[in-house]
């Protein structure tokens, strides 16, 4: 399982690729995101079946924000992400909660093209 991010050059979304590999999918034919990014619908968010037996979902979220979610087996199973940010228990149920934090970095590298002042000053001189 993984939890891969990458945040958009100018920091407001965040797209986040949620993985479910083939041993925590237990040989399901479906898999389904769930969370509070999609009022916990269930349904809505299936996850594509990969040939080798893994499930992932690209999924574009808000930065600066903590969401919880969890994985639906098609056997009705919850499983939450072994590589979550972190875990916060359930309101609902017995259970704790995965939690993507769609925190920027504070160390995002910040790409600038040198003006052309900035050029001229840092050429040598003959």
């Amino acid at each position: 399982m993984s939890l891969k991010k990458t945040f958009s050059a100018d920091g407001k979304k965040c797209t986040v690729v949620f993985t479910v590999n083939p041993q925590a999918a237990e040989g399901s034919s479906k898999v389904y995101l769930v969370g509070e990014f999609n009022s916990w619908d269930e349904t809505s968010l299936p996850m594509k079946k990969d040939p080798d037996g893994s499930f992932s979902l690209k999924k574009q979220l808000e930065t600066n924000k903590e969401y919880q979610f969890r994985y639906l087996l098609e056997s009705g199973k919850w499983i939450n992400d072994w590589k979550a940010d972190k875990y916060v228990r359930s309101e609902l149920a017995n259970d704790d909660n995965s939690v993507v934090d769609t925190n920027v970095p504070k160390d995002k590298p910040v790409s600038k093209k040198p003006t052309s002042k900035a050029a001229k000053t840092t050429k040598k001189s003959k």
